[in-house]
């Protein structure tokens, strides 16, 4: 399991955006949409999920283990009471890290999610209708695919400065889902581990 982990990371975004193509948009018929380039990117950030996961609970030491088992608790309630909670912090990282990398891809939503956005009608609030902003099943265009069309493709006399501000409400958006989650796995470690 762990070296069919390792050859998922090693693969480039691109790679990923054809294989979620083939699968999730062709295969699955689910077409350029949200939920596609949704599934892509789990694909993609399974691998350093999986790693970070996994050391953050080998990182707890045997002690905690052997404790919770002395003082009775099953293994189940060792593992839920002792091991998980003081992995926590390692697990926000974890997912804080995988999840920068999503805000920033760009080539496996290429394939997946589309490079256009449909018109919104804000005031339609169905879930399976194309036009809802709720949509999953609509295609999209994420901000690092938008600043990558706009160089490459960009046919306005402003597409530079267009570019650049995408990328600056980009790099405030990552700055502040950081911010968020740290305060978040701090408030969470806190509560699982009773203030201590």
């Amino acid at each position: 399991m762990r070296s069919a982990i390792e050859v998922l990371s090693s693969l480039p975004s691109i790679v990923v955006g054809l294989f979620g193509m083939l699968i999730f948009v062709l295969q699955f018929q689910l077409g350029f949409s949200v939920l596609s380039g949704a599934l892509a990117l789990t694909v993609f950030n399974l691998p350093l999920m999986t790693r970070n996961v996994e050391e953050s609970l080998r990182a707890i030491p045997t002690m905690q283990r052997e404790g919770g088992l002395a003082l009775g608790l099953s293994k189940w309630e060792t593992a839920t009471n002792v091991i998980l909670p003081a992995a926590v912090p390692g697990i926000v990282t974890g997912v804080v890290l995988s999840s920068g990398r999503v805000f920033g891809e760009a080539a496996a939503l290429i394939y997946t999610a589309g490079q256009t956005n449909l018109p919104i009608d804000w005031a339609n609030w169905n879930p399976m209708s194309i036009t809802s902003p709720l949509s999953l099943f609509r295609p999209a265009e994420t901000l690092a695919v938008h600043i990558w069309a706009l160089n490459t493709e960009g046919t306005v006399a402003t597409a530079s400065q267009i570019s650049a501000g995408a990328a600056a409400v980009l790099i405030i958006f990552v700055l502040l889902f950081n911010l968020g989650a740290r305060f978040l796995g701090n408030r969470i470690h806190k509560k699982l581990t009773s203030g201590s």
